[in-house]
């Protein structure tokens, strides 16, 4: 393997790493004008800092952000409030059929069931929103750098 040969490995893997949990569509570059790879590895750089101040998006905080929180803490309150109207109505069923209390106390169950039915939907709902959002920011993020790349002379795929 020659010097050059060596030097665009290193330097595709210098991109690639620095790439590293970045949307998989990510543009490739093809210097379609002879550039060599350290001329490329110079251009890259360049447009990914453009196309970040540019967007506004960094590609690292994208990858790098939090999942939404989860488990059984979270949600806003859905299962206390399931359990709360269904202890209201089990109540109520409960006073008709002789035994409020323990109609309470079923209401209260499948009111907290179906509390957690509505916090599990609610989670699944905020984690497809933020993925559909990091994905439209790195969508805008990648059509810059892709722009600033075929500006400089690089076929972009």
């Amino acid at each position: 393997m020659n010097t050059s040969t060596k030097y665009w490995i290193v330097a595709a893997l210098t991109v690639s790493l620095s790439f590293d949990g970045l949307a998989q569509s990510r543009p490739i570059a093809y210097p379609a004008k002879g550039q060599s790879a350290q001329k490329q590895q110079q251009d890259e750089g360049a447009c990914y800092s453009w196309a970040r101040s540019n967007t506004g998006v960094d590609p690292a905080a994208v990858a790098n952000a939090p999942p939404p929180p989860s488990g059984p803490a979270v949600g806003g309150g859905e299962r206390v409030q399931g359990a709360a109207r269904g202890a209201a109505g089990g109540a109520v069923i409960g006073a008709i059929a002789g035994d409020a209390g323990k109609g309470a106390a079923i209401g209260a169950a499948t009111g907290t069931v179906v509390g957690g039915s509505r916090a599990r939907q609610n989670r699944r709902a905020a984690a497809a929103s933020t993925q559909a959002q990091s994905q439209g920011a790195m969508s805008t993020f990648n059509r810059a750098y892709a722009a600033c790349m075929e500006g400089r002379g690089y076929t972009i795929k």
